[in-house]
């Protein structure tokens, strides 16, 4: 490029996300940490670019949802599934787009009732747009310090979020403590989710996805005087799932703007 001459501005949507992600996110330092969270200024930028993505900015239709009864069983590094799903019921689809050791980018396409469980996001900062449709979602974040339960191993956390979305709505953020970092999302419709994860789920690393079961605050008592403030209803008693789980899912083909990669 010759010297003086601004830089030219980004091909699509999707390449002016990868390249203000790369800006943004640093990659890991060491093998099983992750880094702190960007400032709110770079998670806004994100934010905002991601609130002006429609779905054709990613090559999907608002009515892209597909009647896909019969497919297998598909499984990932951030998805290990839920409860064993009926064999007539539709796979939700996957659609990567880009990843690296900082940050990933991927479309989840839910049909109609579909789940994707109760899940955390371990030392991630996680922003999620809503394309098209609705789907109900519910979060929690962990009470801190730590209050466990006297007799399941179950842990304390407080509800965050516990309504319908329906697009266009904005970019939701959630970061390594706050903000919702356990989140379950069920398809009120057919729906998409554009996601970017910073950094992505790994194993080698560590940042392994855990799966809870959630019950009501008065289904079980503390290991020891707790006080808790407000509603009991906001709070919620989260216990891993140390099962397999499985998730109905699909890898799909990724049909929008292809990312070109930046040169360091």
């Amino acid at each position: 490029m010759a010297w003086g001459v601004p830089p030219r501005p980004p091909s699509s949507k999707v390449q002016a996300l990868y390249e203000l992600c790369k800006r943004t996110f640093p990659s890991p330092s060491a093998a099983g940490t992750s880094p702190s969270p960007p400032p709110a200024d770079a998670v806004r930028s994100i934010s905002s670019l991601m609130d002006t993505i429609t779905p054709a900015d990613v090559g999907l239709r608002d009515d892209n949802a597909e009647d896909d009864r019969g497919h297998g069983f598909f499984e990932s590094n951030f998805l290990k599934g839920s409860a064993r799903v009926a064999r007539w019921a539709q796979p939700i689809t996957y659609l990567h787009i880009y990843e690296c050791d900082a940050f990933s980018i991927g479309i989840f396409c839910l049909p109609t009732s579909a789940v994707i469980p109760l899940h955390d996001h371990p030392g991630m900062t996680v922003l999620s747009k809503l394309l098209y449709g609705s789907m109900h979602v519910k979060s929690y974040d962990w009470i801190e310090p730590t209050v466990l339960a006297s007799i399941q191993p179950a842990r304390l956390a407080k509800l965050h979020t516990d309504d319908v979305r329906t697009a266009p709505c904005p970019t939701s953020v959630l970061y390594p403590q706050s903000g919702g970092n356990m989140h379950c999302f069920t398809s009120v419709s057919s729906c998409a989710v554009l996601d970017v994860l910073a950094p992505p789920y790994s194993e080698d690393v560590g940042r392994i996805c855990t799966y809870f079961h959630d019950y009501p605050f008065s289904s079980l008592s503390a290991a020891g005087q707790t006080k808790i403030a407000g509603n009991p209803d906001s709070y919620a008693w989260l216990e891993a799932i140390n099962t397999p789980v499985n998730i109905y899912m699909r890898p799909g083909m990724y049909t929008g703007p292809k990312v070109q990669e930046l040169q360091t």
